[in-house]
């Protein structure tokens, strides 16, 4: 599932009359670049969650065969956040063991079959995420040596002293069906902030370092910063 029903307010003018996946990277939305690669590795079943400015993403992409997968899309009357839009196609999601769940306004050439082969060696893990470090952040992520996570805060209000690690949430899951079970029906729900911590407290949290490239789309700089990763190098 790509979570793409956000508004995108922080990229101000840019995301005025485009939805933030849709912003164009060399000609192409950066949702094109993340459907191609998920097709490149053989993950071809997709699931698209929508609500701001809809018709822009479901025109573009219709049924996905353009690229070589199946797209089906789950329109949001208002948005659910990132638990709550999984939630709402249970029925579609709950048929697979595990599946992904990615954010639309991140592009990365992280290899998910990777990423899926660690989670299903995890003991008890319900969900596996890919982490990033970050000097300046002040969100808390840290990991024992066996890659369970220990400790998650997702952007706490004050600064965080005793933190002992760099690892930040990138934004990209693995999760087996039973994450389905925690999370409520038809109410906003976000996975850092609601879910995460639970999974914590239980012990089936898994952290799975990026090895691949990885930029999220969430102010104009960052926006501009992809743009020049792009003319730098073959990302993809």
């Amino acid at each position: 599932m790509i979570l793409c029903a956000g508004f995108g307010t922080r990229l101000d003018e840019y995301t005025k009359n485009t939805p933030k996946p849709m912003l164009s990277i060399k000609g192409k939305p950066i949702l094109e670049y993340t459907i191609e690669h998920l097709a490149r590795l053989g993950i071809t079943n997709l699931v698209i969650n929508v609500h701001y400015l809809a018709e822009q993403i479901t025109s573009y992409f219709t049924d996905g065969s353009q690229w070589g997968v199946t797209i089906s899309y789950s329109y949001e009357e208002k948005p659910l956040g990132t638990a709550g839009g999984v939630k709402k196609v249970e029925n579609k999601l709950g048929t697979f063991n595990e599946f992904l769940v990615l954010y639309g306004d991140v592009v990365t050439n992280q290899d998910f079959l990777d990423l899926f082969a660690f989670h299903c060696t995890r003991p008890n893990a319900i969900a596996s995420i890919i982490l990033h470090e970050r000097n300046t952040s002040n969100s808390v992520v840290e990991m024992d040596s066996k890659n369970r996570i220990i400790r998650f805060i997702e952007r706490p209000r004050t600064k965080v002293k005793d933190k002992k690690q760099k690892w930040v949430n990138s934004g990209l899951y693995c999760f087996n069906k039973k994450i389905l079970n925690y999370l409520p029906p038809g109410q906003y729900c976000d996975f850092p902030k609601d879910i995460f911590p639970k999974l914590v407290s239980e012990g089936a949290l898994y952290g799975y370092p990026l090895d691949g490239y990885r930029c999220a789309i969430d102010s104009p700089e960052r926006y501009l910063r992809l743009q020049n990763d792009f003319e730098k190098e073959n990302i993809f």
